[in-house]
């Protein structure tokens, strides 16, 4: 008598299910990575935008206000392709005395929605404050 190898169709099913739950594990894991990456690629960004702006203060004696991801050209730098494609980049320079500015990180993506909007000030103040 000839003993036929293989896998019956209860140990294929068993073997699904566990990488299907396994799966259902994983993903939310990884998607939760996927935003603390993005989160962490604005927020150095965010950081080298506050140099730039300090270096900036020091030869027009005032902060320089920034509408739009296009407009950082003025700052001599462009907002990465990895940042521009969750957040929306902008810079508020009111004309107040001391001069101040206040980076904002506004989610485009809805994979970023959760974050809420990331700000850095002049002062050094991050926020929200869970996320830094």
């Amino acid at each position: 008598m000839k003993r036929i190898k293989g896998f019956s169709l209860i140990e294929l099913m068993i073997a699904v299910v566990v990488v299907g739950i396994l799966a259902a594990i994983a993903v939310p894991s990884y998607q939760s990575y996927v935003v603390k990456g993005n989160r962490a690629a604005a927020q150095a960004f965010m950081m080298d935008v506050e140099n730039r702006e300090k270096q900036y203060l020091l030869d027009a004696r005032a902060y320089l206000s920034v509408a739009d991801n296009a407009s950082f050209v003025n700052l001599g730098m462009t907002v990465p392709t990895d940042v521009s494609k969750h957040y929306a980049m902008s810079i508020s320079a009111p004309a107040a005395t001391p001069p101040t500015f206040t980076i904002t990180a506004t989610p485009t993506s809805s994979q970023q929605t959760a974050d809420g909007v990331l700000t850095l000030s002049s002062d050094g103040t991050k926020g929200p404050s869970g996320k830094w």
